[in-house]
């Protein structure tokens, strides 16, 4: 089999970040952030979706227990705060730090490209079916 030289610009950007960090920057961004709950907690936390029975309402597939470990992992990378307030019942509010922070502008662009790659598209799609069955 023959060797396949490689020849883009970007290629040869991404092997000396590679060989900078010792790692892919794509993938150890998405150790901290992806998988398949904690992408959709911060994008909630981030328009203000502040409190844990919020967030389940908004992840119905997501556990209790699940959503207590996301919350808790986020925190330990220091994405979230938790605020606790002294109340009964105990009152629970968590928000981006500086560092949650700075992820959205990358939830704005995966909700624009949502919109527009993926559901736009379906309602166009859907919309067709129901003309064609009115006709």
């Amino acid at each position: 089999m023959e060797k396949v030289e490689i020849k883009s610009e970007r290629f040869d950007d991404m092997v000396i970040q590679v060989q900078k960090y010792g790692g892919c920057p794509v993938s150890s961004t998405l150790k901290v952030f992806g998988g398949k709950w904690k992408p959709l907690i911060l994008y909630f936390i981030s328009v203000d979706v502040n409190r844990f029975g919020q967030l389940q309402r908004m992840i119905p597939g997501c556990s209790k227990r699940m959503m207590t470990k996301q919350l808790r992992e986020l925190e330990a990378d220091g994405l979230v705060n938790r605020k606790v307030f002294a109340e009964v019942p105990p009152k629970v509010i968590y928000s981006l730090t500086q560092k949650g922070e700075s992820l959205r502008p990358i939830f704005r662009e995966l909700s624009k490209w949502g919109k527009e790659n993926i559901l736009e598209p379906k309602l166009a799609c859907e919309k067709v079916s129901q003309d064609s069955y009115a006709n």
